[in-house]
């Protein structure tokens, strides 16, 4: 368990300030190619479109849970995490040009094309975690620094699939070709980053053995399952929404593309706006409240979601959705740092990045399933239910694993 939070100073603020940059570049450069992915891969030659729609995600999605461990271990092992994040940002801005340039000049095939685009899966998870692992290194307080990170990932979340609509329309490339700039834009910024890593990690480092087994270091910790189950469900939720939200606006309100977008970011708003206050907020009352009753009242409006009968009943549900999703978000985050030692940050945060990409794998293909079976309201109140049911399971364990309520710092 970690002591408490040290102060703040203004190297560390804009240190800070920096990682959530990188934070939200990523998210929103990985959102830019998701609005038009049909058009996308029927021009990298796939040979159908919602096949080929899968298995483009899933390269991605796939190449992240198994990469993701690869950059942990090695940030750990050789005590840096900056020098790995600008080579993960540069192999990211090479794949995703890559993927823009090559099908245009060559007789690329889509194989090819999934090819690069696990090899863009595995750069990009890297430079995530990675700078949520730097945040973790912050002094400041834990629930601060991962709000920092939950304020980047919703705004990146937010807006990188709208934007990347409108580039879309200038051609099934443009975004590729954009994420390609951002990401190397990443590697150009990593240039005023420090390493923090603690020193007290330094002995864990030297003792531990190179090949020591990553499942063996997470087990060392055993109550990281307790922070990797929330993720895993939240993720799937966003899955859910990802996919099914869309839709259910559009086919059940009759809502147009605008007024979607509009209803959208009435979750994705409050979202990223409160993260960074209420992770402050945990570092003061401590991590249970947040996370249980947090996570509560999540899943209990996300059924209100599907049950919503009117379009203005769906727009509060939302709002309280994102209120509720900022106030669980960094809590879980920092949660896992508290737990963590200080040698092993990296390989935590791998372990909390990866469950929570199957999970959003498992949210798609969950909304996928039940909504083609028995509709949507169905798809929010199983989605609803299984968060509630999870709150009220491990709320012993996190009431026993979450730090004490800490004083205000000077």
């Amino acid at each position: 368990m970690s002591s408490e939070p040290q102060p703040s100073t203004p190297a560390v603020d804009t240190e800070r300030a920096l990682l959530a940059s990188v934070v939200f570049a990523v998210l929103f450069l990985q959102l830019l190619v998701y609005p038009g992915v049909d058009t996308l891969v029927t021009a990298l030659g796939a040979p159908g479109v919602l096949g080929g729609s899968t298995w483009f995600l899933a390269a991605e999605l796939g190449a992240s849970v198994l990469f993701v461990w690869v950059w942990g271990v090695m940030s750990d092992a050789r005590g840096v995490r900056v020098p790995l994040l600008r080579v993960g940002a540069l192999l990211a801005a090479a794949s995703y040009g890559g993927l823009a340039i090559f099908p245009q000049v060559t007789g690329f095939s889509f194989s090819g094309a999934l090819v690069i685009r696990a090899i863009q899966g595995a750069a990009t998870i890297g430079v995530l975690s990675l700078a949520m692992t730097m945040l973790m290194d912050l002094p400041g307080g834990h629930g601060q620094n991962m709000g920092a990170a939950g304020i980047a990932i919703g705004s990146g979340t937010a807006l990188g699939a709208p934007i990347g609509g409108l580039l879309y329309g200038q051609g099934p490339f443009v975004p590729l070709a954009t994420a390609a700039v951002l990401a190397l834009g990443i590697a150009l910024l990593s240039t005023q980053l420090v390493d923090r890593i603690p020193t007290s990690g330094n002995q864990s480092r030297q003792s531990s053995k190179p090949l020591t087994s990553t499942v063996n270091r997470i087990r060392a910790t055993p109550g990281l399952i307790v922070p990797y189950a929330f993720g895993f469900i939240d993720r799937l939720s966003a899955g859910v929404f990802a996919l099914a939200g869309t839709l259910y606006f559009r086919t059940v309100f009759n809502l147009s593309p605008a007024a979607t977008g509009a209803m959208l970011f009435l979750f994705f708003g409050p979202f990223a706006l409160f993260q960074y206050p209420f992770g402050a907020l945990s570092d003061r009352l401590g991590r249970t409240f947040p996370i249980v009753f947090g996570s509560i009242g999540y899943g209990l409006s996300v059924i209100a979601v599907g049950l919503a009968p009117t379009v203005a009943i769906v727009g509060v549900a939302m709002v309280a959705v994102g209120i509720v999703g900022a106030l669980m978000s960094p809590a879980t985050m920092a949660l896992v740092t508290d737990l963590a030692s200080e040698g092993d940050r990296g390989v935590a945060m791998a372990g909390f990045n990866a469950t929570g990409s199957i999970g959003f794998l498992a949210g798609v293909v969950l909304a996928g399933t039940v909504a083609d079976a028995t509709g949507f309201t169905t798809v929010f109140v199983l989605a609803g239910a299984i968060e509630v049911t999870l709150a009220a399971i491990a709320a012993p364990a996190v009431f026993r694993l979450a730090p004490p309520r800490t004083e205000k710092q000077s």
